[in-house]
């Protein structure tokens, strides 16, 4: 077998979907921000704290808050992008490789794209919850008061709600994982057999940018209704005996449709699309580049035992 051929190791596709989610998050971050913020807002803001859309809520951000607070809990994604991201490519190259053989087929094709995505957004999804739940109450404003940090929101949230609430919103997370990442891998599958293939590495990293940006746009467009819930959920402190208002994915999708409008359930579409549209083209290109380093590499040592 030619070292072209050798299947590359878990730990690098580990390493190299730690590297693309860190490269992702550090540029993006503010339009996550952003988008959290929007998905929080309810018809009861008013004056200062009512967002009328993307510019306005960054606009705002700025001139009350200080830039700064765009990376407000930055933190914790960081600590989680590295596994988060990390998890997603390895978990989608290993089921790729159950699911070639579970079939009985060489080679991937689009629906084996596609279900291989979901299953390494379900596998995701148990790694970022947490982290996830961390994020969104620092991201609150109405919540900036309350904790000083990411261990303050742990220890507060644990003491409160107990070690399970670290987990509140994982099935919601579940949809928004499953919905995304079998959208941006089934897109990027099939943008791929459509674009000319290129030669240079330059021309490579223009089509997996394309296709990366495209699958991150379609997945977003698909998944931002449990996002927005997911949101909610994991914003919502648990009081025992009571029932949260937002508490199981599809009923809160109705309820948020009933309450606010269907328009509702779209709330930070504009910021989250244009964080994982060119985001989702970010994470590919870094990716391919890293699992092209690492086969240089190979290559370059085999040629020394020569």
């Amino acid at each position: 077998m030619s070292t072209k051929d050798m299947p590359i190791p878990f730990s690098v596709t580990f390493a190299a979907g730690a590297i693309a989610g860190i490269s992702e998050i550090l540029t993006m971050y503010p339009l996550d921000v952003v988008k959290t913020r929007v998905q929080l807002q309810d018809n009861t803001a008013v004056g200062a704290d009512r967002y009328n859309g993307m510019v306005d809520c960054f606009r705002k951000i700025v001139k009350n808050e200080g830039f700064s607070r765009l990376y407000r809990g930055i933190t914790a994604p960081i600590l989680m992008e590295a596994p988060k991201r990390a998890t997603k490519f390895a978990a989608n190259d290993e089921w790729g490789k159950v699911y070639k053989k579970l079939f009985g087929v060489t080679e991937m094709n689009q629906p084996l794209s596609v279900l291989t995505g979901a299953s390494a957004g379900a596998t995701e999804s148990f790694v970022v919850v947490p982290f996830e739940l961390v994020k969104i109450r620092l991201q609150d404003k109405a919540s900036a008061g309350k904790y000083t940090g990411m261990i303050d929101v742990i220890q507060k949230t644990i003491k409160a709600e107990g070690v399970l609430a670290m987990y509140n919103g994982l099935e919601s997370t579940l949809w928004r994982h499953v919905v995304w990442n079998a959208g941006y891998f089934g897109v990027i599958y099939q943008v791929k057999s459509l674009l000319p293939k290129q030669e240079t590495k330059k021309g490579q990293m223009l089509n997996d940018l394309i296709a990366g940006s495209i699958g991150g746009t379609f997945g977003t467009m698909l998944n931002t209704p449990a996002d927005v819930i997911k949101s909610r959920i994991q914003n919502t402190v648990r009081v025992k005996g009571v029932v949260p208002k937002y508490n199981w994915t599809l009923p809160s999708i109705a309820l948020v449709a009933r309450e606010e409008g269907f328009g509702a359930l779209y709330k930070g579409f504009v910021p989250k699309v244009l964080r994982l549209g060119p985001g989702g083209g970010i994470l590919l290109v870094v990716y391919t580049a890293v699992l092209d380093f690492y086969r240089a590499s190979r290559d370059a040592k085999a040629a020394l035992t020569i």
